[in-house]
């Protein structure tokens, strides 16, 4: 800190988002800890504009500026020099903001470096990555140049985290870097549900996302008489739309709207091939959900122990975890008590908590020893 310039009241952070998926979710949960704990975060959306309902949710959050920049997304431009642009309209921000710490939930946005402070780099999700979980041959170019992109920004930060062991362990393995810090994510648990459950099951997510594959979940319906009900959007950023033939769609609902199905639905099902960490899942398990989920690292990390797990290529296994579970109610209620115990652990402050431990690593000066700082 330079002399003759007093100390801001609260410690600044500028925080990238995007209002596509999980990210959003995420980054309005950590702003309203950070807010908790006596920090002021600028928040700068890439990509599509957020939802009414989105920004209605950044509004509430104390001590937040919201920015929409309508630029694009790092894994929706067209070239690197494009991915460079963004980086340098960010790295003025920071200036502008005088932000004291920067978290980039894009980190290739850090490649050309030139940040005025510190920055880490939150890893949630890479195309590296979900290739190698979700198709088979070597990458195509227009993914190999963004990878490149995405370890030319990561080799930039000056620290990296990620939100599952599994995960971390992933990025290394294919980024050459070290592992990055893991910080659990975390949500707040909402309030106890009134609605009576209802003989079906429930999923939601980024349904256009391979990923995902909702695929399998849709031939499982075909397979069990009670309905599956799948929520989000069914076309993406690019690429044409997903056709549901047995799930019935019930396109994007708000958080609201989400969470309302969860108080009605006994079983929340995500057959995921590709899943960081899966806030939907967690969200499920806080409304008591049992959970029917894909057998793969992240989710065993997670739920082992409090969750059904199935192979993600078997409709045939979800289709009799569904049966099993659905003329069972006693057994699907204390599955979903094991969930919501579980998701005792994944907690917004305890991600908080975290989250500062590593910021305070690189800014002791600034950033409070505990969440009872001062609102």
């Amino acid at each position: 800190m330079k002399v003759g310039l007093a100390r801001p009241t609260r410690p600044r952070v500028l925080m990238t988002t995007d209002a596509v998926g999980g990210v959003w979710t995420y980054s309005i949960d950590l702003a309203g800890g950070l807010a908790r704990a006596g920090v002021e975060t600028t928040l700068v959306v890439i990509g599509p504009s957020p939802t009414p309902d989105q920004v209605a949710q950044a509004h509430l959050v104390p001590h937040l500026t919201l920015i929409d920049t309508c630029l694009p997304l790092d894994w929706m431009a067209s070239e690197p020099a494009e991915i460079l642009e963004v980086g340098a309209a960010i790295r003025g921000l920071v200036r502008g903001a005088g932000a004291d710490l920067v978290h980039l939930n894009s980190p290739a946005l850090a490649a050309e470096g030139g940040f005025t402070a510190p920055v880490i780099g939150a890893c949630h999700s890479c195309l590296a990555t979900w290739w190698g979980a979700v198709k088979d041959g070597q990458m195509p170019s227009d993914f190999r140049w963004r990878s490149q992109a995405l370890w030319q920004g990561m080799l930039a930060c000056d620290a990296l985290m990620a939100p599952t062991a599994a995960f971390a362990e992933d990025t290394a393995r294919a980024y050459e870097l070290p592992r990055p810090f893991v910080v659990h994510n975390g949500r707040s648990a909402p309030p106890p549900a009134l609605a009576a459950r209802e003989a079906m099951v429930f999923t939601s997510g980024r349904l256009w996302d391979e990923g995902k594959n909702i695929g399998v979940l849709d031939r499982a319906a075909a397979l069990i008489q009670p309905p599956l009900h799948a929520a989000g959007p069914l076309q993406g950023p690019s690429g044409g739309p997903v056709t549901l033939k047995h799930a019935q769609a019930l396109g994007r609902l708000s958080a609201d709207g989400v969470s309302r199905w969860l108080a009605r639905a006994p079983i929340f099902a995500s057959a995921a091939l590709y899943e960081p960490f899966g806030l939907g899942v967690l969200e499920a398990a806080q409304a008591g959900c049992a959970l029917v989920l894909s057998d793969i690292p992240t989710f065993r990390e997670l739920w082992d122990g409090a969750a059904v797990f199935c192979d993600p290529d078997a409709p045939e296994a979800f289709a009799a975890a569904f049966q099993d579970l659905l003329a069972d109610p006693v057994q699907a209620e204390r599955l979903g008590q094991q969930a919501k115990a579980r998701a005792g652990r994944y907690t917004v402050d305890a991600m908080v908590a975290g989250v500062l431990d590593l910021y305070r690593h690189y800014r002791p000066d600034l950033f409070p020893v505990s969440q009872e700082a001062a609102a």
